[in-house]
């Protein structure tokens, strides 16, 4: 061939992408690369371990004839696409699960072949989603599920919770409702919290509502030892479980919260000095433990305690697992319709709950099943409630205060003078105590924790403020007037 009737090889490559693979960006400006009629995208830049599209580029070269080429050419065609992609229109990825059209959700099966789950309010089936619908993005903690059973007719619930020993029937409910909040990408649940005694089989649990979404590979983790290693693995998959928990300080609290209602990470890109790399997260997670101490009140209102007991009869891990993974096909298809008769039923939004959203789900779960969920999530923030102030000194010294005051009577005064009264109210009338740590040291202080506080105090009938006068800023508490019962009127 003359010289001039040549292509470099960085056309050869390029031409052969383009007619084979799909390419686009995310919001973030990342670039994406989609095998024609493939759900699963794969970022151009990737050098992962579980398929980078170079890797996929080069093999589909080789084996369609075109030939073998250098990392010089590979390079120069990928930047060439990756800088036309730019161009193109922004779609989103999804780990494992994602809205669709026409109300529809996916679950992705985690498949070499694509094949995913679409769960609509008029049923669920299994099929390969259109690549401009759907784009599924892989990582190692993307593990495989099997194919669903239909019409399973609920058999899999009862595997479920002969496997699972939860304590009661409310956190039976509880714990369906939060793998059907799972399902869906939109809606924030809260994290399960699976406590009980020594060896009612907590991990083992956990491991299985784990299991359900993300297959038999998906396991329980300790927690990182520091905030970004947290935010890589939990942006690497989608249900996170952190096992035998003992302890949750400040820092941790506060981001599960991050994770649970959703937020975003930046941090600066590497080799450079004035770009920067976004994460933003919001996924399911699931705690285990005995008992983690103090609870802050803002984790307390995204929590969901789920209480297990000790089993009858001890089995072995092989026979417990063999039997799960034998089941799972069922449990799955059983939880999948469980999901279309929640999307199915109508209900009522509740409003006086923070998590409206999952409280709502509830509510459609009882509509659709009469699980009595939304009563048990009642009941739990009860629970959750009551160990805030038992964890919680001022909260008890505020309380106690308040039982002094008549009902429908308002006090307001500056929060160092609700400093002065609080702490005279602890130390006692004629004694002194030395004051506990983490005693609120000024006036400022003492806000901040009562801003904290103010949903638990409010659950308990103290009801917080903050206005302003002229002359200052106040605080005011006051317990509302039990209403009065109608008096029926006399028939003469």
């Amino acid at each position: 061939m003359p010289e001039d009737e040549k292509n470099p090889a960085r056309e050869v490559i390029t031409k052969y992408a383009q007619a084979h693979f799909r390419y686009f960006r995310t919001v973030d400006g990342t670039v994406y690369a989609q095998r024609n009629g493939h759900p699963v995208a794969r970022p151009i830049r990737s050098q992962g371990t579980t398929g980078s599209h170079r890797q996929e580029l080069m093999v589909g070269l080789f084996r369609d004839g075109v030939g073998v080429f250098n990392g010089t050419a590979l390079k120069e065609a990928l930047d060439l696409i990756e800088a036309l992609a730019l161009t193109e229109d922004v779609q989103p990825v999804h780990i494992r699960v994602a809205p669709g059209f026409d109300g529809a959700t996916w679950l992705d099966l985690g498949r070499d072949d694509g094949k995913s789950v679409r769960i609509h309010p008029t049923g669920w089936d299994i099929r390969t989603p259109d690549p401009r619908e759907v784009c599924w993005r892989r990582t190692q903690l993307t593990g495989e599920l099997p194919l669903p059973a239909k019409d399973t007719d609920g058999k899999g619930i009862d595997l479920l919770m002969r496997l699972v020993n939860f304590s009661s029937a409310q956190s039976e409910g509880l714990a369906l409702a939060w793998l059907v909040g799972c399902l869906g990408p939109d809606v924030p649940v809260p994290a399960p919290f699976l406590t009980g005694p020594q060896g009612a089989g907590k991990s083992t649990a956990g491991k299985m509502l784990l299991r359900i979404i993300e297959g038999m590979s998906g396991d329980l983790r300790r927690p990182p030892k520091d905030e970004e290693n947290l935010i890589t693995a939990v942006a690497a998959g989608w249900i996170t479980g952190l096992d035998n928990l003992s302890h949750l300080g400040p820092d941790l609290s506060d981001l599960m919260c991050c994770i649970v209602t959703g937020a975003e990470n930046i941090k600066r890109a590497l080799f450079t000095d004035g770009d920067v790399v976004r994460s933003r997260y919001r996924r399911p997670l699931l705690l285990t433990g005995i008992d983690v101490g103090v609870i802050r009140p803002d984790l307390a209102e995204r929590l969901l305690p789920l209480r297990l007991e000790r089993p009858r009869v001890r089995r072995t891990e092989a026979e417990l697992w063999t039997e799960f993974a034998r089941d799972l096909p069922v449990i799955l298809g059983s939880v999948l319709d469980l999901a279309v008769s929640v999307r199915a039923s109508q209900a009522d939004i509740p409003t006086d709950l923070r998590m409206a959203d999952f409280a709502h789900l509830c509510a459609q779960l009882d509509a659709a099943r009469s699980f009595g969920a939304l009563d048990a999530y009642r009941s739990s923030l009860d629970d959750l409630n009551d160990d805030v102030i038992e964890g919680d000194l001022l909260a008890q010294t505020v309380l106690k205060h308040a039982a002094g005051v008549d009902p429908g009577s308002e006090v307001r005064m500056t929060s160092s003078e609700w400093l002065h009264a609080l702490t005279q109210l602890y130390n006692g009338e004629g004694e002194f105590r030395p004051l506990p740590k983490g005693w609120p040291t000024t006036g400022k202080v003492l806000s901040d924790r009562l801003k904290r506080l103010q949903p638990v105090l409010a659950a308990r009938g103290v009801l917080v403020d903050w206005g302003r006068t002229k002359a200052a800023r106040y605080i005011a508490m006051h317990r509302p007037a039990a209403p009065t019962a109608a008096v029926p009127e006399r028939m003469f």
